[in-house]
């Protein structure tokens, strides 16, 4: 695709020369590191040059937990904080991920005029880290707040009513970051590096639910929802194109192997599948979502009365942790009520 001239051949190619002009008696040590190894030239990693490869993935539990004490060595730490129970929250987090994570928890708390960083400090960064800053000045009506409300609500309830999906931590209707008017936090139980077809499928519902419970309840639908179906798309088309998940395909990938930087594929290059299997793929996606929204349908019907207990307590309070989520969920509701839909 490219010619010999181009800057970037010659830079490798220089490079590769330069490497193998080291004398070997010099004692002369070369590493490099890199975020994107898949684009590595392979010349750049056979024998002789980059001989020994050093993997190092994002930290497990345990190890955030001994990057969480490396960073408060010197923060002073209230009583009630827990380390374990922050590493437990912040899965995927790096390094760097916790220093500012740490670094937030204690600006608040200067902020505040604490003595010690308090575990209610540690919390709100969470918050801060993951889902942005908080907008309690962004004026909205209570109709859109009615919205967010049961959007969230519906995220949570299927959640809690999906055996291989994560727990929920924490429901929010207060604004965050640049375009989020709420969200639901969930804790995973344990890190994970395998998922499997039903885990993926409990996820997928789980997706859907902030769309579901706005049609069942408000009797329409918003714009809220536009990053749960682009999710929810693309992790059906990684099931089905990248993990052999559908019955109809079976046992083959679809997805074309990732390119360079450099050298993508030009636009309008033949897929490595024909138009029929094309067809196939695009009805596998159509009927995987619709079999997910059947089935989330059916969870929030059925639990109509909690849903509109979780919505009320979440346009009160804009905030209901994983304690008053217990609560409700624990006190008996009339499931037989009849509900009208709320005008929009």
């Amino acid at each position: 695709m490219m010619g010999g001239h181009d800057e970037r051949e010659q830079t490798l190619n220089q490079l590769l020369a330069e490497m193998d002009g080291f004398d070997t008696q010099k004692g002369v040590m070369l590493l490099a590191a890199t975020n994107r190894p898949e684009i590595l030239d392979p010349a750049l990693l056979r024998p002789g040059r980059f001989d020994r490869q050093v993997v190092i993935d994002r930290p497990d539990l345990k190890g955030r937990s001994k990057i969480l004490q490396v960073h408060t060595r010197q923060v002073t730490l209230a009583p009630d904080v827990d380390l374990e129970q922050i590493a437990a929250r912040t899965p995927g987090f790096v390094g760097a991920d916790l220093a500012n994570l740490v670094n937030e928890a204690a600006l608040r708390a200067a902020r505040e005029g604490k003595d010690a960083v308090a575990m209610v400090d540690f919390e709100d960064a969470m918050d801060r880290v993951v889902a942005g800053l908080e907008h309690k000045s962004r004026v909205i009506s209570p109709k859109e707040k009615e919205i967010v409300a049961y959007h969230e609500a519906g995220h949570a309830l299927v959640a809690e009513s999906r055996a291989h999906a994560d727990r929920v931590a924490k429901i929010s209707i207060i604004p965050r970051g640049v375009a989020a008017l709420g969200y639901t936090q969930q804790q995973p139980t344990e890190d994970r590096y395998l998922m499997t077809r039903t885990e993926l499928l409990d996820r997928l519902d789980v997706l859907l639910g902030g769309r579901t419970a706005e049609e069942i309840v408000l009797g329409d639908i918003s714009t809220g929802a536009q990053d749960d179906l682009q999710r929810a798309t693309d992790l059906v088309r990684h099931m089905i194109t990248r993990y052999g998940m559908s019955d109809v395909l079976g046992l083959a990938t679809f997805e074309a192997p990732r390119q360079a930087l450099f050298l993508q594929v030009p636009t309008g290059a033949p897929r490595e599948y024909s138009e029929d299997t094309a067809r196939v793929i695009d009805t596998e996606i159509q009927q995987f979502l619709e079999a997910a929204h059947t089935r989330v349908r059916a969870t929030l019907t059925a639990k109509r009365a909690v849903l509109e207990s979780l919505a009320r307590l979440l346009i009160t309070h804009e905030v209901v942790d994983r304690q008053a989520l217990d609560r409700l969920l624990a006190t008996p509701v009339p499931e037989d009520a009849a509900y009208a839909p709320v005008p929009v």
